[in-house]
């Protein structure tokens, strides 16, 4: 770790048993990898311009068959200071169920369901 980073703020997506009223028993993402590298790497040259005083972005989502628990996404931002590594931290993953080229089909036992776009509570107004 870099001596000048005082915070690092890290979202660590786990894939859950439920959604929306459905029992989920697992999850299968698909993407278009070459596309999503470049798209994760897009995100965080956006936060480095959205929030200067962050100084290191690294963002990694799995892909193929994850069972319940299991980790899917991890995102971490650093800076000297806390104060924008959570609005940037937010902000990436937001933005990588907006625009990154990776799919997500959930396996529930009532059937399969592939889910596009955010799920989330809405983004804030970012500036």
């Amino acid at each position: 770790m870099a001596p000048s980073r005082g915070a690092v703020t890290t979202f660590v997506g786990v894939v859950r048993d439920h959604h929306k009223g459905r029992r989920v028993r697992y999850l299968e993402y698909e993407a278009y990898p070459e596309m999503a590298e470049d798209v994760l790497g897009q995100i965080g040259q956006e936060i480095c311009e959205r929030w200067p005083a962050v100084d290191d972005v690294c963002i990694v989502h799995r892909i193929g068959h994850q069972d319940v628990g299991e980790v899917s996404v991890v995102i971490a931002v650093a800076s000297a200071h806390r104060v924008d590594t959570f609005d940037a931290t937010r902000y990436a993953i937001e933005r990588i169920k907006e625009i990154a080229p990776i799919w997500k089909k959930e396996v529930c036992e009532d059937g399969e369901f592939w889910l596009e776009g955010p799920e989330s509570m809405p983004a804030p107004e970012w500036e």
